[in-house]
């Protein structure tokens, strides 16, 4: 696998892992855990954009 497809794989699945636990922080009241499924999911929208631009760039 390339590693700009990696990189797009493993981004989307943080942000689906990221919107879980946002969600689960809501339903639960649980601040701490909304905000580390927030972080998650910028962070797994970062990674994906660095695949994107890995392949477009040919490395």
């Amino acid at each position: 696998m390339k590693s700009s497809t990696r990189d797009e794989a493993e981004g989307k699945l943080h942000q689906v892992k990221g919107k879980i636990k946002e969600i689960a922080g809501k339903v639960i009241l649980n601040p701490d855990l909304e905000a580390e499924g927030k972080k998650e999911n910028s962070t797994g929208k970062v990674q994906e954009k660095i695949g994107e631009i890995k392949e477009v760039g040919g490395k």
